[in-house]
């Protein structure tokens, strides 16, 4: 039996909680239970809840829920609609509460969530309140907007345009005075319009991080949609949003305050290592529209403050050809810096149209410099080789092929390399087959680095307060093992490359028993 929950109150109650749910058991049994066991108490609460034609039993669990709460909980039925939009739409025309707050029938509230709410929504009169999200099963929630509760926080002036989502508590009466609703037409992303504008209409929106309200989980059974289909999905949804922004707000800086996360989030992804994947007729749909989309609204303000990698992936997009687009979408899915060129004391990385006379696009796209540190460090090696130093001590000399060309490269200071405690400088020099570094490193002082067990070789630009980085290896190097005495003790030291591709260096204490063990191996007892 479907089963209709109608609330008998005779007043309002503080706050309606609309849940749009479809198939998401177990975890709808978790959020609702979060709902009905809130500290503001039942006889303060309305949950409207919608099933959007659940098949998974999601349907018969909120009749459960209603039948046991009846004058708390509202319970609607209808066919499935194919996004969380609809049976939004529809709870929200049922809502009677002074605050309405959506939440996702997969996310749970902490016990506590909605007294603090609303408590701090009448205390500063504000019509949006933000609570803390935190994700859980490995689920994403931006964090930055949540850094310290704030009465008054500006939608162009703060971090919240990364936190777009719905699950938020809201003014019922703003949403009805300018009759915010969600856009039935996107299948994806239907409440960032609804979000932003709520923002943009709000007399007040506070922050509150003193608490954990909001539990945004990550189910193990989420994605069930092809490539394509995602891909056209998402790209719809880029379109839609952008568009809403730019109808909203007047052109200027408070657009491409908003439009920055937009550019950097929704567009830009649709340009990362599963673009590859696309058939190519779908690939140049992607790439014609991205284009569309930089031509009309990514203006200076923007691109000025977009992260390096994103501001150059969206260059090549608007001013290259498709195979340019996925050349470059290749080398940054990939993680490896391209060459690097120095010229006076600026670094430029070697990605696609990097000087290319077909893409008159500017140096500063390339621009490195501040990386130059980490840059600096990064060494390829191409040999390890035991010999002796001018004073007759036994070295181990490190090869290595830096990612950088041409002079500069004292802006950072000396290049260090070492193991553990143990560093030397690297010797940089030029020549036929390019740059090279050098490092000799004492063997008596690599068993002290090390004592027993392994560690790897690592470089650092001292000047540049960056870490040490990994020395590593494209392919398998090794040095002889050369035995290494220390006063009465003996220890192996072996140079070598691991499963990373990490140069290694690894000391074993050469003992009585192991020294027996390996002559046995040597001359196997039985022979003449």
């Amino acid at each position: 039996m479907r089963f209709d929950g109608e609330s008998g109150r005779t007043s309002a109650p503080d706050v309606s909680v609309v849940v749009a749910v479809y198939n998401t058991m177990p975890y709808l049994t978790t959020c609702l239970t979060s709902l009905v066991e809130q500290t503001i108490g039942r006889d303060r609460l309305q949950v409207v809840a919608v099933d959007d034609g659940s098949t998974d039993g999601s349907g018969e669990e909120l009749d459960r829920f209603a039948e046991r709460y009846p004058e708390t909980f509202t319970v609607l039925h209808q066919a499935n609609s194919g996004g969380p939009a609809a049976p939004s739409n529809r709870a929200l025309e049922r809502a009677t509460g002074r605050y309405v707050f959506f939440i996702g029938s997969d996310d749970h509230l902490g016990p506590e969530a909605l007294e603090r709410l609303v408590t701090a929504a009448d205390r500063w009169e504000s019509d949006v309140v933000l609570g803390r999200m935190v994700g859980t099963n490995k689920r994403y929630v931006h964090q930055a907007v949540y850094a310290s509760s704030a009465p008054d926080v500006d939608l162009f002036d703060s971090e919240l345009p990364w936190s777009l989502s719905n699950t938020k508590l809201f003014r019922r009466d703003l949403v009805e005075r300018h009759h915010l609703r969600f856009r039935e037409d996107m299948p994806m992303g239907s409440d960032q319009p609804f979000t932003l504008e709520a923002c943009y209409r709000a007399r007040r929106i506070s922050v509150l991080a003193d608490y954990d309200y909001y539990f945004a989980v990550r189910r193990e059974n989420a994605q069930n949609i092809t490539y394509r289909s995602r891909h056209e999905e998402r790209l719809r949804c880029a379109e839609e949003i952008v568009d809403f922004v730019a109808g909203l707000i007047e052109p200027g800086q408070r657009r491409d305050a908003v439009l920055v996360r937009h550019f950097t989030w929704e567009v830009a992804k649709l340009l990362r290592k599963d673009f590859l994947d696309l058939p190519e007729d779908a690939q140049q749909q992607v790439h014609t529209r991205i284009r569309k989309l930089a031509d009309q609204y990514l203006t200076d303000g923007i691109r000025d403050r977009l992260p390096a990698d994103v501001r150059l992936r969206l260059a090549i997009a608007q001013h290259g050809d498709l195979p340019q687009l996925l050349d470059l979408v290749r080398q940054q899915a990939g993680g490896e810096l391209p060459p690097v060129t120095v010229e006076d004391g600026r670094w430029y990385a070697g990605y696609v149209g990097f000087r290319d006379p077909r893409l008159p696009l500017p140096d500063d796209l390339y621009d490195v410099t501040d990386r130059a540190g980490e840059i600096m460090a990064r060494l390829t090696a191409t040999d390890l080789t035991w010999r002796h130093d001018p004073a007759g001590n036994r070295v181990l000399t490190v090869t290595a092929r830096p990612p950088w060309t041409g002079p500069g490269t004292e802006a950072c200071g000396p290049l260090r390399i070492g193991v553990g405690e143990l560093t030397v400088d690297g010797v940089v020099s030029g020549g036929r087959d390019g740059t090279v570094v050098r490092a000799d490193l004492p063997a008596d002082e690599l068993v002290r680095a090390v004592a027993s067990g392994r560690q790897v070789v690592r470089a650092r630009a001292e000047g540049s307060g960056s870490r040490p980085v990994p020395v590593r290896a494209e392919r398998r190097l090794s040095a002889p093992r050369v035995v290494v005495r220390q006063g009465v003790r003996l220890h192996l030291v072996t140079p070598t490359v691991n499963h990373k591709g990490q140069v290694i260096v690894a000391v074993t204490p050469v003992t009585p028993r192991r020294l027996i063990a390996r002559l046995r191996r040597i001359w196997p007892s039985g022979g003449k």
